[in-house]
């Protein structure tokens, strides 16, 4: 797959859905280079910044917003048989993308960026919603969260993995999207994380955001590519 972004930094990708007053901004401290999925670069111009590069089929960008960005920052992918996300998540080159602007809105929309995270595992991405972060749980990680944070996992294929840290521990279990999942569990302390492969995805509080920039930053093994 031939990136049209490459950074060796993490990248803000804004989407066309849900924004809070201050997402773009709050994910610009973390990831400086923006970059927009087709309408989401409405929400970089509103916000008086302009988008590294815009990505998608275009059939969301206003001709009148898009008039406003160099058309060499515009890149037209016409096939329809991915979403914009999709489309965007899979030419860019990053440590890490933070992905603002995909929650809130329609639910298949929503659906189909979750599937898009657990099929391209090895691009590294964190999707901000109104009150929780989302990511695959990496081969390995540890999180130094406070005891009684909230952790939750929702496998999105069949999965397995170990624990250490969490009121219920993980070991020995089965998840898969039709039978166990892992809602609404709870860290006694700072926790560690082991899955057998890609498809878990890991859900915490949008506070622990710079946390799980610093910890998926600091692991250095990932998922290779599918």
């Amino acid at each position: 797959m031939t990136a049209i972004v490459h950074s060796l930094e993490p990248i803000t990708l804004i989407g066309a859905g849900s924004l809070g007053d201050s997402d773009i901004d709050d994910s610009l401290a973390l990831a400086p280079t923006l970059v927009a999925a087709d309408g989401g670069a409405a929400h970089c111009l509103a916000a008086d910044h302009m988008p590294e590069a815009v990505i998608g089929d275009m059939d969301s960008l206003d001709m009148v917003q898009a008039a406003g960005i160099p058309w060499e920052r515009l890149h037209e992918i016409t096939e329809q048989d991915s979403t914009d996300f999709d489309k965007a998540l899979r030419h860019i080159e990053a440590p890490l993308v933070l992905a603002v602007g995909f929650t809130g809105a329609r639910m298949d929309h929503e659906l189909a960026v979750h599937n898009a995270l657990v099929r391209y595992p090895n691009r590294r991405c964190v999707l901000i919603g109104e009150t929780d972060v989302l990511c695959v749980a990496p081969p390995k990680l540890t999180l130094d969260v406070p005891a009684g944070t909230r952790v939750s996992l929702f496998p999105m294929r069949a999965v397995a993995g170990r624990s250490e840290g969490l009121k219920w521990p993980i070991d020995g279990l089965g998840f898969a999207p039709d039978g166990m999942i892992g809602t609404s569990n709870a860290a006694t302390g700072s926790v560690t994380l082991e899955m057998d492969g890609p498809g878990m995805l890991l859900i915490l509080p949008k506070a622990l955001l710079p946390e799980l920039v610093k910890t998926l930053l600091a692991t250095p093994e990932g998922w290779p590519v599918p």
